[in-house]
C-alpha cells in the first residue's frame, strides 16, 4: 500500500464506492463513520470488493478528542471528507441541525487535523452552492448563491477550507461540486440504502419497482423545462468515486496552498420523466407515478460544465443513464431490504 487515506462517511452510499476506489488505486482506506445514515454491514461488502480487510472506526467528526486520538494513532496521508447530512428537504425543515452537524462538525475535524501534518484534503461539496440561473451549463465561475440550507452549509465549508489554506499555505484542497449521484456498483454488492423514505429520485424509483412503495410521486410538473419536470445532471456513483481518486492524485502535483473548486458531473441534462422512462425501458418494468406539488428548495434545471475536471484531473464521466438505471435496479433487486439494518 502506498499510503493511508481517511474517508469520513466511508460506510455511506458515496463513501462505500469511494473506499473501494481508494483500495483499487493501491492506497489503504480507513473509514470513519458514525452510522447515522449508513450501516456497518456495508463494511464487509466493501472489504470483499476491495479484496482486503477494511478498517472502520465508529466515530463522529464532531468528537474532536476522539478524532485527535485516531489521527495520533494512525499514519494518515490525506483525507476524503464525505461525512454529513445530505437531504435538501430535511435541511429546509431543520436548518440548525444541518448547520451543527455539517459545518460545525467539519470545523472540528479541521481543528483536529491542524495538529497533524495531514494537509491534502478532498471535500464532498455540491452543485447546490451555485445560484439559480437561466445560464446552463454551470461552470465553476458561475455565481455562488445557495438556494437552500444544505447548499449554504456546503458553501460555508468551502469557505472554511479556503480560509484554512490562506492561513496555512501547506494545505492542498479540492472542493468537488457533485451534481446528482445515482446508480450502484455493477455487481450489486453496495448501493444506496436510505433511512426511511428516500429523499432522492433513483432510490424511490427502485423501491416502487420492487413493490416497497405503491407509486412514485414526481414533485413538479409545471417547471419551464422540455417536459415540465425538473432537469438534473445525473452522474453514476462509480464515475463519482473515480473523480475522488483523480482529485487526490492531482493534489500531489499542485503547489501547496492550492484550493481547487471543480464540478463532477456529466454535462448531459436529464429530466425526471426521462430518467423514469429510461429505467422502465432498460429494466423492462413499469413505474406507477403521479404528480405532486413542487418541493421547497427545488429548482427547474441545472447541469454541469465538467471540462475543468478533465483539464485539472484528467477525469470525465463515462457511464450512461442506461448504466445508472441498470445498476441501481440490480442493487435494489439483489438487496430488497438494503443492508438490512
Amino acid at each position: 500500500m502506498n499510503s493511508t487515506v481517511l474517508v469520513t462517511g466511508g460506510a455511506g452510499y458515496i463513501g462505500s464506492h469511494v473506499v473501494v476506489a481508494v483500495a483499487e488505486s493501491g492506497d489503504k482506506p480507513l473509514i470513519l463513520d458514525n452510522y447515522s445514515n449508513s450501516s456497518p454491514r456495508a463494511i464487509e461488502r466493501i472489504a470483499a470488493l476491495a479484496a482486503q480487510p477494511i478498517e472502520a472506526i465508529e466515530l463522529d467528526i464532531a468528537d474532536i478528542e476522539g478524532v485527535k486520538r485516531l489521527l495520533h494513532d494512525r499514519k494518515i496521508a490525506s483525507v476524503i471528507h464525505l461525512a454529513g447530512l445530505k437531504s435538501v428537504a430535511e435541511s429546509v425543515q431543520d436548518p440548525q441541525r444541518y448547520h451543527r452537524n455539517n459545518v460545525e462538525g467539519t470545523r472540528r475535524l479541521l481543528a483536529a487535523l491542524q495538529a497533524t501534518a495531514i494537509r491534502d484534503f478532498v471535500f464532498s461539496s455540491s452543485a447546490c452552492v451555485y445560484a439559480i440561473s437561466d445560464k446552463q451549463p454551470l461552470d465553476e465561475q458561475a455565481p455562488l448563491a445557495p438556494y437552500n440550507p444544505y447548499g449554504e452549509n456546503k458553501l460555508e465549508i468551502e469557505t472554511l477550507l479556503t480560509e484554512a489554506a490562506r492561513k496555512d499555505p501547506t494545505w492542498r484542497i479540492a472542493n468537488l461540486r457533485y451534481f446528482n449521484p445515482v446508480g450502484a456498483h455493477p455487481g450489486g454488492t453496495i448501493g444506496e440504502d436510505p433511512n426511511g423514505s428516500p429523499n432522492n429520485l433513483m432510490p424511490y424509483v427502485c423501491q416502487v419497482a420492487s413493490g416497497r412503495r405503491e407509486k412514485l410521486r414526481i414533485f413538479g410538473s409545471d417547471y419551464p423545462t422540455r417536459d415540465g419536470t425538473g432537469v438534473r445532471d445525473y452522474i453514476h456513483v462509480m464515475d463519482l468515486a473515480a473523480g475522488h481518486i483523480a482529485a487526490l492524485e492531482a493534489l500531489q502535483g499542485v503547489p501547496k496552498g492550492t484550493v481547487l473548486n471543480v464540478n463532477l458531473g456529466t454535462g448531459r441534462p436529464c429530466s425526471v420523466l426521462e430518467l423514469v422512462e429510461t429505467f422502465e425501458r432498460v429494466n423492462r418494468l413499469r413505474i406507477p407515478r403521479e404528480f405532486a406539488p413542487r418541493r421547497a428548495g427545488d429548482i427547474a434545471e441545472y447541469y454541469a460544465d465538467p471540462t475543468l475536471a478533465e483539464r485539472k484531473f484528467g477525469w470525465k464521466a463515462t457511464r450512461t443513464m442506461d448504466d445508472m438505471c441498470r445498476d441501481a435496479w440490480n442493487w435494489q433487486r439483489k438487496n430488497p431490504d438494503g443492508y438490512g439494518r
